[in-house]
């Protein structure tokens, strides 16, 4: 069983990231963050940083998940308006200062192995929803298409929507989305 201190500081290290990135995750920050014990670094992360850095990614990749598999049974369009809408909740949450965990460690990572770690977790969400695409009603490589698409142009809308503070650019990424994804269900 996890310990609750090991989870609060996964937790906290996958907000750290979402906000301010892999150089903002650092251990004296997730300490803060969470109140947990200086000694609490070793016992709950003998290998380090690239440790606890993966377990927040497995965080966030599983919670994103779990969002998505309650898309299951939806159509195309529902399954894509969905997808946008856990974005645009990330962003309006956050009054713009949050994004993907995930996407953190990727640009930012000198780390072969969390590089790995994160792209694994992009695959896993790309092929759920691909698969649930195709129940949705898209040809097979039409939704294997479509799925990195969503998720390519809602990762870059957020970082836009970051850099100006404004809802403007993921807003025009979400209504062009939405036209294409219609289009392919007409």
């Amino acid at each position: 069983m996890v310990s609750d201190t090991r989870r609060k500081m996964v937790v906290g290290a996958a907000l750290l990231l979402a906000e301010g990135g892999l150089q903002e995750a650092s251990f004296t920050q997730v300490l803060e963050r969470t109140g947990a014990p200086r000694g609490s670094i070793y016992h709950h992360f003998p290998e380090g940083k690239d440790e606890l850095i993966a377990a927040a990614i497995d965080l966030a990749g599983a919670h994103a998940a779990q969002l998505i598999d309650r898309m299951e049974g939806s159509s195309a369009g529902e399954i894509t308006r969905h997808f946008i809408a856990i974005w645009r909740e990330v962003l309006t949450r956050s009054n713009l200062r949050s994004g993907c965990s995930v996407l953190a460690v990727t640009v930012a990572t000198d780390s072969a192995d969390l590089l790995a770690h994160a792209a694994e977790v992009f695959r896993s969400w790309r092929r759920r929803l691909a698969e649930l695409l195709q129940l949705g009603g898209l040809a097979v490589l039409t939704a294997d298409q479509f799925a990195a698409t969503l998720i390519a142009a809602m990762e870059g809308a957020v970082v836009l929507s970051r850099a100006e503070q404004t809802m403007g650019p993921f807003e025009l990424v979400a209504e062009q989305l939405t036209t294409h994804v219609d289009a392919l269900t007409a």
